[in-house]
C-alpha cells in the first residue's frame, strides 16, 4: 500500500470508527503518550552494568517446538533449538527492559544509557528487521519490537540519549513495525489464522508502542484496532475460542492473550481512550474468567479437554497484567483475588511488554 493510500485509509478510519475518544489520536495537535509519561524519575549515579549486545542479524530461520495440532505439546529438543536460534532478539529485549526498569526504579543514569546504547547498536545494525522466512521468526520479531519499544518509552524522557540516537532507534522501530503490519494485515484476510488469536494482540501492542515512539498515529490506530479485534473475540462467558482450543495450554494462552490486551488498554488510557469499556466492557469478562481459572485451573480443564499445565506461585508472564488492572479497578470483583496472588508473585515483569507493567 502506498503512503498516500495509507494516509487516506487512516483518515477514513478516523471518520468511521465508533470510538469517540479516538479524537485524541486522530487530531494532529496532541502528541501520543505512553503510560509512563508524566512520571518523574530523579536521576542518580547508581551503578549499572550493561551487558554486551547480542550478535545481530537481519533475519532468523526459526522452526516451532509444538508437536500436535493444538500446539500444546512441547518437544524439549525443538524448544532448546528454538531458544538458541531466537536468543539474540530475546536477549536484546530482556537486556533493554531490565535496564529500563532499573532506571525507573533507581534513577540510574547508567541504566538509561544502557538502554540507549543497546537499541542504538541494534538500529545501526538493522537487527532482525528483515522479512522473516518462517512465521516463528515473525513472532519473535514482533515480540522484540514490543519489548524494546516499551523499554525505550520508559527512558526516552531521561535526557541521556542524543537526537541522533533517537532518530536511529525510532527509524528502526518503524521498519520492524512495517514488517509486523504487513504480515498480520495479510493474515487478516484468512479467518482462523494467527491474526485471530493472541499473536494479533501482541502485534497490536508492538505497533502501538512504535506509534507512540514515532508519534505515528496510523501505527497507533492499527494497534488500537488490534485491541478491538481482541475485545470482539471475547465470549459472553469471558473465554476466547482460539485460546480454548489449545488443549492443555488453554489456561496459559488465555493469560498470554490477556497481557497485551491490558497493556493496549493502558496505552489507550494514556491517550484519552477508555478501551476498558469497549464492546460492553469485554476485557472485564476475560479478566473475571482468567482470575477464576488462576484460582481453580480445573475450571478450564474439562472445557479444554485436558488437564492444564501450570505452576504456582504465578509470576509476571501469568499475572503481571494484574498490576495496572488492580490499581485502576480496585473495587472490581476479581481485584481482591488478583491482589492476593500478586503478593505471592516473585516478579511481575515480562520482557515482551518491556519489563515491569505500568502502575
Amino acid at each position: 500500500m502506498s503512503e498516500q493510500s495509507m494516509e487516506m485509509s487512516f483518515r477514513r478510519w478516523c471518520l468511521i470508527t465508533g470510538v469517540a475518544a479516538l479524537v485524541a489520536i486522530c487530531a494532529p495537535a496532541q502528541r501520543l503518550r505512553s503510560p509512563w509519561n508524566g512520571e518523574t524519575v530523579k536521576m542518580t549515579d547508581a551503578t549499572y552494568t550493561c551487558p554486551a549486545a547480542p550478535k545481530f542479524a537481519r533475519t532468523m530461520d526459526l522452526d516451532g517446538y509444538y508437536t500436535d495440532k493444538k500446539y500444546s505439546i512441547i518437544d524439549p529438543k525443538k524448544l532448546a533449538e528454538f531458544n538458541a536460534v531466537s536468543s539474540g532478539p530475546t536477549h536484546l529485549g530482556q537486556y533493554a527492559s531490565k535496564a529500563a526498569d532499573a532506571y525507573r526504579t533507581s534513577g540510574s543514569r547508567a541504566a538509561a544509557e544502557c538502554v540507549y546504547s543497546l537499541l542504538d547498536a541494534a538500529a545501526k545494525a538493522d537487527a532482525w528487521d528483515g522479512k522473516m522466512p518462517k512465521l516463528n521468526g515473525v513472532y519473535i520479531q514482533n515480540w522484540m519490537l514490543s519489548g524494546t519499544a516499551i523499554a525505550y518509552l520508559k527512558v526516552r524522557d531521561s535526557g541521556v540519549g542524543t537526537a541522533e540516537q533517537d532518530e536511529e532507534i525510532q527509524k528502526w522501530f518503524h521498519l520492524v513495525a512495517e514488517r509486523v503490519v504487513a504480515y498480520f494485515s495479510m493474515q487478516r484476510e484468512y479467518p482462523g489464522s494467527d491474526a485471530y488469536n493472541n499473536h494479533m494482540y501482541w502485534a497490536g501492542l508492538a505497533v502501538a508502542a512504535d506509534g507512540v515512539a514515532n508519534n505515528n498515529r496510523r501505527d497507533f490506530a492499527w494497534g488500537m484496532d488490534a485491541y478491538r479485534m481482541g475485545a470482539d473475540a471475547i465470549e459472553p462467558d469471558g473465554t476466547l475460542a482460539a485460546e480454548m482450543a489449545r488443549g492443555q495450554r488453554a489456561m496459559h494462552y488465555h493469560l498470554y492473550a490477556l497481557g497485551p490486551l491490558i497493556m493496549l488498554a493502558e496505552f489507550g488510557e494514556a491517550n484519552g481512550m477508555n478501551l476498558y469499556a469497549e464492546d460492553d466492557r469485554a476485557i472485564h469478562r476475560l479478566v473475571a474468567f482468567s482470575t477464576a481459572v488462576l484460582d481453580d485451573p480445573e475450571a478450564i480443564a474439562k472445557r479444554a479437554g485436558a488437564a492444564q499445565v501450570y505452576s504456582r506461585p504465578y509470576n509476571g508472564l501469568d499475572i503481571g497484567w494484574a498490576v495496572p488492572y488492580v490499581k485502576r479497578f480496585p473495587k472490581a470483583k476479581p481485584s481482591a483475588a488478583l491482589a492476593a496472588m500478586l503478593t505471592q508473585a516473585q516478579w511481575t515483569g515480562f520482557w515482551q511488554w518491556g519489563g515491569l507493567p505500568p502502575e
